[in-house]
């Protein structure tokens, strides 16, 4: 059967943009240089995917608990609607609308991509009050047109997704001869390296391959040079354009349609970068002004705003810079926010100090969940332990959003809870913050770590083929050995990490463990490995029998 999208598909697409933003977004944060350079294009776009993909997955969870299977409409309505009342920037609302322009073609039953991309690129277009060449509706544009030329009307989802992403991929490329500020700073444009990464998303859903690798190796790389500043400059705020606005307002709208055209001349006249995106009703308002509240008046006499934000430049790049360097001459109010699954390790990191989030099995924590923890935490400084290498991502854009606020955000990538518990115990916020965080990363990183679990399925994994009902041991996230019973399979992976050298063991035990497991594998540690402490936590994770960690 050729590659379509159906539900499925569309479901798989967003979760492998947000993957494929989540690797990319640093990359992109760094090379936002324009229309204001203020480094968080490649966090918006992840934001605003992140709310897509909880959209569609908020529908395959109505229906999974009906026993049905949800339609390909349902999906793409619903993943356009969360790209809108989540956008983030402008690149995020040009985005959500680049989605609604494939919804209103797909969703009809048209499963050609062609004239689908056609209409994204021509609705974003529309939406952008003053649109310019070299920038993500450049790449849009080139990709509905390299779509397009797959003339064959029997082409396949896949082979017009894929003429799609390599159209978008050359248009990137050529963005910085095309946008002055762009070829000056020696970077494609940031909102169109996203589209690119959603572009190849969209060919891998369809098609189930990998990914499809890094971009060309012609794109222009290098330091981006922040916008409106000269090399070697007396130090004025980098973010403020020269002469431009000094806000960005950004905001829900609950208005007709008919109402819009004139919202869109009313704001067009006080500011620029306006994009107003959306439909039926509601509406996604961005603008750069200098005068907030006529901006909100104007949404006012045109509907019901909400959602409103407001971001003054100028606090939003010391805000930046208070994230990267500190706030020097201040006192020092620091926490640590950690991000474990079970009640037990809950407790134990909360006994710690830390701002715990728990994490419900099947529901990880989104970035505003993670985000809202650091806000509550109500510190200047904060170390954070996502503890899991698949909560990376949204970590690291809770991370930049806390910057934005002006709290100095450490992120340390542990990949396990065990890893969060060793750098726990070498936290003291007394010291420095940097001597802290450096000796807590280190703690994290000197510890290697493994679990247990059953395997519910058949399947091929680094070990060989594992059948349901078998032992797995992973050693830092790899299937390293198959066995038949959890102290057995514990044991070796104790023997094989061991075999490496190490002073203490750490045994977190899940909800499912059995009652004689610790003792067993605390004996055997005892007994084969001399000088070795154990120590014994009851986690309470689900899901997972053990967790262990070798110092």
């Amino acid at each position: 059967m050729p590659p379509t999208l159906d539900a499925p598909a569309v479901r798989a697409w967003c979760r492998l943009a947000l993957q494929a933003l989540g690797r990319a977004r640093e990359e992109i944060d760094a090379i936002n240089v324009y229309p204001v350079a203020d480094g968080d294009t490649g966090t918006n776009m992840y934001l605003t995917v992140e709310s897509a993909a909880q959209a569609v997955d908020a529908v395959f969870d109505g229906h999974a608990a009906s026993g049905t299977e949800p339609d390909l409409s349902s999906c793409l309505h619903s993943m356009a609607h969360g790209a809108l009342i989540g956008a983030r920037g402008n690149s995020g609302t040009i985005l959500a609308q680049l989605l609604r322009g494939m919804t209103e073609v797909l969703a009809s039953g048209s499963g050609d991509l062609r004239p689908a991309l056609r209409r994204a690129a021509e609705s974003a277009y529309q939406a952008v009050a003053h649109p310019v060449e070299g920038t993500m509706l450049t790449v849009a544009a080139a990709a509905a047109e390299a779509a397009a030329a797959t003339a064959d009307a029997a082409a396949d989802a896949w082979a017009v997704a894929r003429a799609a992403y390599e159209g978008a991929r050359r248009a990137l490329a050529a963005t910085p001869a095309q946008l002055d500020v762009l070829g000056n700073a020696g970077v494609v444009d940031a909102g169109g390296r996203g589209l690119v990464a959603v572009l190849g998303a969209l060919a891998d859903a369809v098609s189930g391959q990998a990914p499809m690798g890094p971009l060309v190796d012609a794109l222009p790389k290098g330091p981006a040079l922040p916008f409106g500043c000269a090399p070697g400059g007396d130090g004025d705020d980098p973010h403020v354009v020269p002469g431009g606005p000094g806000f960005e307002v950004v905001y829900l709208l609950d208005a007709p349609d008919t109402a819009v055209g004139g919202l869109r001349r009313r704001l067009d006249g006080l500011g620029d970068s306006l994009v107003v995106v959306g439909g039926d009703g509601l509406w996604n308002v961005h603008v750069h002004v200098d005068d907030v509240g006529a901006a909100i008046e104007a949404g006012i006499e045109a509907g019901r705003p909400h959602r409103i934000k407001v971001t003054h430049f100028g606090d939003q790049a010391r805000g930046h810079e208070r994230g990267r360097r500190g706030q020097r001459g201040e006192p020092a109010l620091r926490a640590v926010v950690a991000v474990v699954r079970g009640d037990g390790l809950a407790a134990l990191c909360a006994e710690a100090g830390a701002v715990v989030i728990a994490v419900r099995p099947g529901e990880p924590p989104a970035s505003g969940e993670i985000a809202e923890a650091i806000r509550r935490a109500y510190a200047r400084e904060v170390v954070l332990l996502p503890n899991d290498v698949e909560l990376r991502d949204a970590a690291g854009a809770a991370a930049e959003q806390a910057r934005t606020e002006g709290v100095r955000v450490a992120l340390i990538p542990t990949r396990s809870a065990v890893q969060g518990i060793a750098a726990l115990a070498v936290h003291e916020p007394t010291r420095r913050f940097d001597e802290d965080v450096v000796a807590m990363t280190s703690a994290a990183g000197a510890t290697r770590y493994a679990e247990l679990a059953v395997a519910e399925t058949q399947s091929w994994t680094m070990a060989g083929v594992c059948q349901a009902g078998d032992v797995l041991g992973l050693i830092d996230g790899d299937v390293a050995i198959i066995g038949g019973n959890l102290v057995e399979t514990g044991i070796t992976v104790l023997d094989r990490m061991l075999a490496a050298g190490g002073e203490m063991v750490t045994l977190v035990l899940g909800a499912g463990a059995p009652a004689d497991l610790a003792g067993r594998l605390e004996a055997h540690v005892r007994e084969g490995h001399l000088a070795v402490d154990t120590v014994v936590y009851a986690g309470g994770q689900e899901r997972c029998p053990l967790l262990i960690g070798v110092e």
